[in-house]
């Protein structure tokens, strides 16, 4: 039997990369599990077929604040329940600081902050005690070693002062809301042999990039038993970078 018989997780932008490790492992671990994608309809597919009949998967873009709530309600619809929100869904703009537009600041967060805060919002009325609120942030909200990145390292430091406040929030409840920072991963945004790998290796304290799996083994461990006393607080998935 896994730790997480019998709950259920809803995993934003969970086709793929992080999203897909964390909704494997989530299901692995006994949960039912509900992911969103925006346009890889192929691979949600996919994963949620080689999950055997424990995932649904269900399309809503991270700006669609109205498929967001849809799908909080599919995923209690399909299982009778929400115990589990991991909202992890994100994009990686890229640029100098002088060519970022107004319409650039509104996508990004509109994706990683306003997103996060219409999913726990939508969803709380559906977690009860030991219910679990997980975003995924960046490393680059605790460090940014180089330029281009502004942008970016904003809206992930927003997430730090949301979960620190729904931490408050919901904590009466028995809810634990935490935030997972993951460092330079081995994903399709991020190859470990892409151009710049080498010189993301070099900032890490382990010469090493993380791995999918290694961020959704601290995700199921928040959500699991083993987080039950941990609400508001950012754990570091990354080699050291920020060490």
């Amino acid at each position: 039997m896994g730790q997480l018989d019998g709950r259920t997780a809803l995993v934003t932008g969970g086709s793929r990369g992080i999203g897909a490790a964390i909704a494997t492992r989530l299901a692995h671990e006994g949960a039912n599990v509900v992911i969103t994608y925006a346009r890889a309809a192929d691979r949600a597919r996919a994963l949620v077929d080689g999950l055997a009949g424990k995932a649904l998967a269900v399309r809503a873009e991270a700006t669609d604040t109205a498929r967001l709530r849809q799908a909080v309600t599919r995923a209690v619809d399909a299982f009778g329940g929400l115990d589990i929100l991991v909202n992890n869904a994100g994009i990686a703009p890229y640029g100098p600081f002088e060519d970022v537009t107004e319409a650039d600041i509104d996508r990004i967060l509109a994706v990683h902050v306003r997103a996060a805060f219409v999913l726990a919002q939508a969803a709380s009325p559906h977690l009860g005690e030991g219910g679990r609120i997980i975003t995924i942030g960046s490393s680059l909200a605790e460090r940014v070693p180089y330029p281009g990145w502004a942008l970016y390292a904003m809206s992930k430091s927003a997430l730090v002062g949301l979960t620190k406040g729904l931490a408050r929030d919901l904590g009466p409840r028995g809810i634990t809301v935490n935030l997972v920072h993951p460092g330079s991963t081995d994903t399709e945004m991020n190859p470990a042999d892409g151009p710049d790998a080498d010189e993301e290796r070099r900032y890490t304290a382990l010469n090493r990039y993380c791995s999918p799996e290694d961020v959704a083994a601290t995700v199921a461990h928040l959500a699991g038993e083993g987080g039950r006393n941990i609400t508001g607080a950012s754990f570091l998935v990354d080699a050291g970078a920020v060490a």
